[in-house]
């Protein structure tokens, strides 16, 4: 798909942030809400200029708290957008959806927004059980939730190319050091070793608990509008030079490791294709990192790796502060918190604004300027995705 007439006609002009980690007594909503506030605020906006709030995701409600959604936050917002809109499920709609709406002039500003209670609330991502009794023929085969699907896929992976908690212990504790430096991540003030990383209980065999991202309260909130009218706003724009989407709607134990025609490599061929780069153009990946094997499967699928250079390529050292291959600086939703792919986009745009303060790519950090950085959003179990080169220049 030829997507080079979108070159740099969106761009993100604002990043809402909320309270993170464990903070009880609010609700889903709550978080939806004040992080859209604090992201219109942080572009200069009022709420009377939201042409289209996108809730990110619909969970059902937990804690004994109320359904959340797209509704009941306009509405505690006061406001009447155009278009409201959420999706159900992990399809990742959110972008393309975005850049139609913007593009094609029916609004002036798209709101998305995440917010949930999940860690409070104690949210389970299990559906194959449902009051003790199986969902679907899955349960059977122990087949319980979707940490057990993607370890299936992991375990596959080390079968075929020799990888294994040796590479995503590198992962794990590359993204803790990123959160040393980063005071709002969940897991600052909490450094990881390796010997940590291994005294980790299995949760789903071949993950340890540290291969899996812990949930969050909190929400996470961004703004998008056209290149034109973000030039003169609050803060500098951050540039969407190249995107992608892409699905392969397959069950999970169908999917094949080498796929040409896998979500992730049709997704980021089309958005580098559009960027107009290559891989040694990137400065740095802020990836959805739902496992630590997430990160290895899209870096391996998005090129920068060839199958079974993982173990020689993934190392804390190249991963984290000062490393040549900077990934997931806030520490990622694995450490820092968990707002599904706004955690990663987030991060970008403010890594470009340069207001990351002691992880600040460049010389605070050790690390290159940062002009390029490339983000992903996955969906279901490698089913859905969406990757984005962000640039701080219209090039």
């Amino acid at each position: 798909m030829d997507l080079s007439h979108l070159k740099n006609k969106i761009a993100v002009v604002g990043v809402g942030y909320t309270p993170q980690g464990k903070v009880p007594g609010r609700t889903a909503a709550s978080f939806h809400v004040e992080a859209v506030k604090n992201a219109l605020a942080d572009a200069g906006l009022t709420k009377e200029d939201i042409g289209a709030l996108v809730l990110y995701r619909h969970f059902d409600a937990i804690g004994g708290d109320y359904e959340t959604t797209a509704f009941t936050v306009a509405e505690q917002l006061g406001v009447s957008p155009t278009l409201i809109s959420q999706e159900h499920q992990c399809t990742r709609g959110w972008l393309f959806n975005a850049v139609g709406l913007l593009t094609a002039g029916l609004v002036n500003y798209v709101v998305i927004s995440y917010g949930d209670n999940s860690r409070s609330g104690r949210r389970s991502f299990v559906k194959e059980l449902s009051g003790g009794k199986a969902t679907d023929e899955l349960a059977a085969y122990g087949d319980l939730s979707t940490m057990a699907k993607y370890a299936m896929l992991a375990r596959r992976a080390m079968e075929k190319y020799g990888t294994g908690p040796h590479v995503w212990k590198e992962i794990s504790i590359a993204q803790r050091r990123w959160a040393q430096l980063n005071p709002m991540a969940g897991m600052y003030g909490k450094p990881l070793d390796e010997a940590g990383y291994y005294a980790a209980n299995l949760v789903v065999d071949p993950f340890r608990l540290l291969d899996a991202t812990p949930s969050s309260d909190g929400g996470r909130a961004v703004v998008l509008t056209t290149a034109e009218r973000a030039k003169g706003m609050k803060n500098p724009p951050v540039y969407l030079r190249g995107i992608g989407s892409a699905n392969r709607p397959v069950s999970p134990f169908r999917l094949c490791l080498e796929d040409e025609n896998s979500a992730a490599r049709v997704s980021s061929r089309e958005a580098f294709a559009m960027a107009g780069i290559t891989h040694r153009d990137v400065d740095a990946c802020e990836l959805y990192d739902c496992f630590t094997y997430t990160v290895e499967a899209t870096l391996r699928d998005y090129g920068f790796f060839k199958p079974g250079e993982e173990g020689s390529f993934l190392s804390a050292e190249r991963l984290g502060p000062s490393g040549d291959f900077p990934v997931n600086t806030s520490g990622g939703m694995l450490s820092e918190g968990y707002f599904m792919g706004l955690t990663p986009l987030a991060e970008a745009v403010m890594q470009l604004r340069g207001a990351c303060g002691e992880r600040q790519l460049g010389a605070v950090s050790g690390t290159k300027q940062p002009e390029i950085i490339v983000c992903s959003d996955n969906g279901g179990v490698f089913q859905s995705h969406v990757t984005l080169v962000l640039s701080r220049e219209e090039r």
